[in-house]
């Protein structure tokens, strides 16, 4: 298995966007990443978090069917990811594997080592070039 990472993607309103759905999703579909679990988390105009099922949206219906799925996001997880938004906002919550690492990881196992963590660069410490250094 490759490095599994947990995502949380914002929405400025308490409805999914759902090109960026689609853009996300396309990435499941090429393989490159392997969807494990996911959730809809809502932060109401009045503050209440909501959390919800892909099945409950059309646009979301049987992500996260056969073997692949497992429940990993947990409540505590949900209200941690809406600390994250705004009021009247909503995000997708993913747990997911980055399945263009495994052979990578599968190599660094088999030679005795271990993945131990990652970090994730913010955006605005990437150059448009990355070949020109990190600013």
């Amino acid at each position: 298995m490759g490095p599994v990472e947990f995502i949380v993607l914002a929405f400025p309103e308490e409805q999914l966007r759902v090109p960026a759905v689609e853009a996300v999703m396309g990435l499941r579909k090429t393989g490159v990443v392997r969807l494990i679990d996911g959730l809809v988390a809502t932060k109401t105009a009045s503050g209440e978090v909501l959390a919800a099922e892909f099945d409950e949206f059309v646009e979301l219906h049987g992500l996260l069917t056969g073997r692949d799925a497992a429940r990993l996001i947990g409540p505590e997880d949900v209200h941690e990811a809406a600390d994250l938004l705004e009021r009247g906002s909503c995000a997708l919550l993913l747990v997911v594997e980055h399945v263009w690492a495994e052979d990578a990881a599968i190599a660094v196992r088999a030679a005795g080592g271990r993945i131990v963590g990652s970090v994730r660069i913010p955006p605005d410490r990437v150059p448009a070039d990355p070949r020109a250094g990190v600013a």
